[in-house]
């Protein structure tokens, strides 16, 4: 099993463990989180859940490019594992809170996205390597233009491995919406999630399929594009698997340094 699960006083804790591919979602893990989520639905001892990774170095980075997801021909179809890793993908309308220690970046962004809100560790960094890869940034981007400004996940999304967003400046914007010591994320985040899962269920269930009513509709249309995107942007798995090894190779992964604070680099 590559995720563990604990329930206590109607809060669910989903840790995505496997720390030593820096919770890189296989598709065992994909399978086992729409399982879970899935499984939640039909559990009145679950009235709320946090979802976080082990290790303290990263959230999660996405999916494992070990992994083999075979691709049909037509532009006008996409095989995307990771689509069905969040919860409103699987129907589940009690809510989540994501707690973020470390990395999220790239695949997470699906979990980050279907989350109420997010709680995150000032050493916290996000980012999106896609482009850098060569490749097209449109589900993380379409589910993470509705948490933040628009020109931050621009910047985010548009310069791939050269920008990282800090906690703090994350928090300023929105993102995220309670900044914690190191490690401690998943605490904290267990604490709101109490709370919520204080409240009657049936109301608070409504509450955030009210919240996200309030933006299905448009997300609902741009992710309709996104299969075609993707489709005709990506450069060939070979290309994006020959820019991945020569990063690599180099030993760098792009980032630049910035002031500490908020991940950005420094005008030059």
């Amino acid at each position: 099993m590559t995720l563990r699960t604990e329930i206590k006083d109607g809060v669910a804790l989903v840790t995505l463990d496997r720390p030593e591919r820096h919770n890189a979602v296989d598709l065992a893990t994909a399978a086992e989180l729409a399982a879970i989520w899935r499984a939640f639905r039909f559990d009145d001892a679950v009235r709320a859940a946090v979802v976080t990774g082990a290790g303290g170095r990263a959230f999660c980075t996405g999916i494992d490019r070990s992994a083999d997801v075979p691709q049909p021909s037509s532009p006008y179809s996409l095989d995307d594992p990771m689509l069905s890793i969040g919860p409103k993908a699987n129907d589940l309308w009690k809510p989540v809170i994501a707690a973020v220690d470390g990395m999220a970046c790239g695949g997470a962004f699906y979990l980050l996205g279907e989350a109420e809100f997010i709680v995150a560790s000032e050493n916290s960094t996000f980012f999106d390597p896609h482009t850098t890869y060569g490749m097209v940034s449109a589900y993380e981007s379409i589910y993470m233009a509705q948490r933040m400004p628009l020109g931050e996940i621009a910047r985010l999304s548009l310069m791939g491995t050269a920008e990282r967003l800090g906690a703090a400046r994350a928090y300023e914007i929105g993102l995220v919406s309670e900044l914690t010591a190191p490690g401690a994320a998943a605490e904290v985040a267990l604490r709101r999630a109490a709370a919520v899962a204080a409240q009657p269920s049936e109301a608070v269930q409504g509450t955030v399929r009210a919240l996200w009513a309030a933006k299905e509709a448009a997300r609902s249309q741009a992710l309709a594009h996104a299969p075609q995107l993707i489709a005709l942007g990506n450069l060939p798995p070979d290309r994006q698997a020959g820019l991945f090894a020569a990063r690599k190779k180099h030993g760098t992964d792009g980032s630049r340094g910035g002031d500490g604070r908020d991940g950005r680099p420094p005008v030059r």
